[in-house]
């Protein structure tokens, strides 16, 4: 790890902590998950200089705060968007976690005019159309920015290369968009998951009846 000469009036640590950060920080590493910050420095070698740069270089070894929840972890996320396909969720600093239509509460239905998804209980409805012709009043929506409870299915990373356009037949084709280097496939098909309010008032519910 390299410290700029401008940097070798600060204490060591914090001089290596800052550049160690600088370079991992909000970044993704295959297979370990989003770096957030430097947790601690476990070792640090001598400083040397090379020739020709005037940096002092450090061999360190650190310990660096990831998130990536484990399989059938539950955490508490934030509707971010939903379509046809599916829900995104954010819990702030991470954007990239999904639930795909199998895993949402079932029977469900996505409400092109609302633009969300809503759950039906207790319906025996099986398609989509008639899940779309039930009363409003009956339906559980799962709104824009409400906070949800969800279980983490897996993971995924993806090391995309960037390149230039392809080219089929001296006609070039568009490139595809990449894909997230890091993302999360959550559910919320079980009891207990979803929309906060919607297990705070069911709770209120059976606390009345053993009144």
């Amino acid at each position: 790890m390299a410290v700029h000469p401008s940097h070798f009036g600060i204490p060591t640590e914090q001089a290596l902590i800052s550049e160690i950060n600088k370079k991992y920080a909000n970044r993704v590493l295959h297979d370990v998950g989003l770096c957030i910050c430097v947790f601690d420095l476990v070792e640090a070698g001598e400083g040397k200089v090379r020739y020709g740069d005037g940096f002092l270089w450090y061999k360190v070894v650190f310990r660096m705060v990831v998130f990536r929840p484990f399989a059938s972890e539950v955490i508490l996320a934030k509707v971010k968007s939903s379509d046809e396909d599916g829900i995104r969720l954010s819990v702030g600093f991470f954007d990239d976690m999904y639930i795909p239509i199998p895993y949402l509460p079932q029977p469900s239905a996505f409400d092109p005019n609302e633009r969300a998804h809503f759950w039906l209980p207790d319906s025996e409805a099986t398609t989509t159309h008639e899940l779309l012709d039930s009363p409003t009043s009956s339906r559980m929506y799962i709104d824009q920015n409400e906070v949800v409870r969800i279980r983490v299915e897996a993971d995924e990373f993806y090391d995309d290369e960037p390149g230039p356009p392809k080219a089929a037949e001296g006609v070039q084709v568009r490139r595809e968009l990449r894909r997230a280097p890091f993302s999360i496939i959550c559910s919320m098909a079980e009891q207990g998951l979803g929309p906060i309010p919607w297990w705070k008032s069911a709770e209120a519910e059976e606390a009345m009846d053993e009144g």
